[in-house]
């Protein structure tokens, strides 16, 4: 008789807690930035806040580039699990 391969059960909670963690640091990234930009727009004062601006913006796209590392890897890690 051969064996047969059964298949491996996914642990559901460990990639809630693996998604739930990308977001909590997608959250700290922004709130940093915007933090960072209300800050320098108190200490240096324009008519368009534009520290808070700028400073949440890129903190978007660096929040979304780690995002999507984070993401690929634990794809490319979970395939080399099922295998």
């Amino acid at each position: 008789m051969s064996p047969q391969k059964r298949p491996k059960k996914t642990n559901s909670l460990g990639n809630y807690v693996r998604y739930s963690g990308v977001a909590i640091q997608m959250i700290i990234i922004i709130g940093v930035g915007c933090y960072g930009g209300m800050k320098l727009d108190e200490a240096f004062p324009n008519r368009y806040s534009l520290y808070t601006l700028i400073l949440s913006l890129v903190s978007v796209v660096i929040a979304m580039v780690v995002a999507i590392k984070q993401g690929r890897s634990m794809e490319s890690g979970q395939e080399g699990e099922n295998e």
